[in-house]
């Protein structure tokens, strides 16, 4: 209960940091304008819809975090007009992906416009929708769009994932930045958001258990806050709950790193023993752009977590065992399944 305790705690200093500093996704009164950039824009927004949405879909509705992420989401729905907005985007750029990958996140979540669903299902339809040449990470989030929107999907989604870094079960050692991040969507996409993690292929299952733990580690060793999250995120997206030595070993990290308001910056150098979350000497100032995604997907790791740990909890309980079972292949920090080597 106390580890429990300790990442619903950082997961609403997170989503506290988030709603009061939500102004920063206001968005401006030109976004339409070719010049404006969406990286600053509509990106933050589709992030936070995303994220929250999943906050909410993983918690109860009496949980304070299931209340926030609900609020956030419905601001961040207003912003576009109720979807408006988006079918402008639509109609200004019928084969841009960010528009239906925006769109996605609020339809996840129930919140649709007609408008738009009847644009992009004739966009979808267009030979030039299935053969725009995508980075396969890009392609496979299409199509978890495409099925979040109830949209015919272009293609498979086992071979668009076989042709991702990810898919291809490659060394471990070739783990890098911007690899971890192709994963970790990946992983995302598969999952629809860690809310479906029985769709993860059993070979990628066991490979994620036996390096996520190096990985992560690697990950808080340098600092790298916002893709050690994301990897945290994909440790609660595997068929099996993440061990809880994983939990024990790198939440109160997290809780270290993060500040007094709630913020965890991108990257930065690990806290120093003793450290709580108020600022530290020498610390670089957070400022929205450089926290913001970082806080999001702190609160998004969190109550990926939590899910997973409150049914861990419920299948050990005997009274609830034959209503939840969990007959998922074991992930653990030794990296074995099954009672074999993975």
């Amino acid at each position: 209960m106390a580890q429990r305790d300790l990442v619903h705690d950082v997961a609403g200093a997170a989503l506290t940091w988030v709603c009061d500093n939500r102004s920063g996704f206001v968005l401006p009164a030109d976004v339409l304008e070719p010049y404006t950039d969406v990286n600053h824009t509509l990106k933050p927004l589709g992030e936070l819809a995303q994220l929250c949405t999943t906050v909410r879909r993983r918690t109860g509705p009496g949980d304070r975090l299931h209340t926030v992420a609900a609020s956030l989401v419905r601001f961040a729905w207003e912003q576009t007009g109720a979807g408006e907005l988006l079918l402008d985007l639509l109609r200004a750029e019928p084969f841009a992906t960010y528009p239906f990958e925006i769109y996605a996140a609020f339809a996840g979540d129930g919140l649709r416009h007609q408008g738009f669903e009847r644009l992009a299902g004739t966009i979808a339809a267009t030979r030039g929708w299935a053969f725009t040449e995508q980075h396969a990470n890009r392609r496979l989030g299409l199509l978890n769009s495409e099925r979040r929107i109830g949209l015919p999907l272009h293609t498979d989604m086992e071979p668009a994932l076989r042709r991702t870094w990810l898919g291809g079960l490659p060394e471990p050692w070739t783990f890098e930045r911007a690899s971890g991040y192709a994963l970790t969507h990946a992983a995302f996409h598969v999952t629809d958001w860690g809310t479906a993690p029985h769709r993860m292929p059993h070979d990628v299952a066991g490979y994620l258990g036996s390096w996520l733990p190096a990985w992560i580690d690697g990950c808080f060793e340098g600092g790298q806050w916002d893709l050690g999250c994301e990897l945290l995120a994909v440790g609660a997206c595997l068929p099996a709950p993440p061990p809880a030595a994983l939990v024990e070993t790198w939440w109160p990290v997290i809780a270290a790193v993060q500040d007094s308001a709630g913020a965890v910056p991108e990257t930065g150098p690990p806290p120093q023993a003793g450290e709580g979350r108020d600022g530290r000497a020498g610390e670089a100032p957070r400022t929205f752009l450089n926290c913001y995604h970082s806080t999001l997907v702190t609160a998004f790791a969190a109550a990926l977590t939590l899910a997973r740990m409150d049914s861990t909890a419920r299948n050990q309980d005997p009274d609830n065992r034959n209503q939840h079972p969990d007959r998922s292949p074991a992930f653990d920090m030794a990296g074995r399944r099954d009672g074999g080597a993975v």
